[in-house]
């Protein structure tokens, strides 16, 4: 009798390690991820993008779920393909005092193929919450995750800097796309 107890509880802890979820601490591959930011004006729009992303995923491989989210990037790292335009906006933004834009996750809801990324992101030495509402495409060997991002420029107390006497939009539009090696 002892036996088949022991034999019965020992089947239960298979069961139940075997339905434990496995999350794994994955890196992105630099090659291929980068975040762009677009900034309008009346007269034209600027288009500005990193490759320079240490973003970080833990992910659930049995359920193919994103459990958190963090990045960093240097602002530095943006180019416009126009180097005075870019040494502007480095001063817009103060980029000697607040060289580093970070995020961390505090809840990832993933949908089938959407997620909603909720964290808070640090920019110009404000953290602020935001919201990055992202797709995902799992394969075997590799996730991809695209979303996008607004951040007001005026919450995060950067002065919208103006050409020919008249301001920009106080919105500047984030796009990502992060790749990440699953093996």
């Amino acid at each position: 009798m002892k036996s088949r107890i022991v034999l019965l509880f020992g089947w239960i802890l298979l069961a139940l390690s075997c339905t434990v979820s496995q999350t794994k601490l994955i890196q992105c591959t630099k090659s291929e991820t980068s975040v762009t930011y677009l900034l309008s004006h009346p007269l034209h729009q600027m288009e500005s993008t990193s490759k320079e992303i240490d973003c970080r995923i833990e992910i659930d491989t049995a359920k193919k779920e994103i459990e958190t989210v963090s990045a960093q990037i240097d602002v530095t790292t943006f180019d416009s393909g126009n180097s005075n335009r870019d040494s502007h906006a480095m001063e817009v933004i103060d980029a000697i005092t607040y060289p580093d834009v970070m995020f961390s996750s505090t809840s990832v809801v993933q949908n089938g193929d959407s997620v909603k990324v909720t964290g808070k992101l640090t920019f110009h030495g404000v953290m602020k919450d935001i919201i990055i509402a992202a797709a995902t495409k799992w394969s075997q060997n590799r996730l991809e995750v695209h979303g996008a991002f607004n951040l007001s420029l005026t919450e995060f107390q950067i002065d919208r800097p103006s050409l020919l006497m008249i301001k920009c939009d106080d919105t500047l539009r984030f796009s990502l796309t992060a790749t990440f090696k699953l093996e």
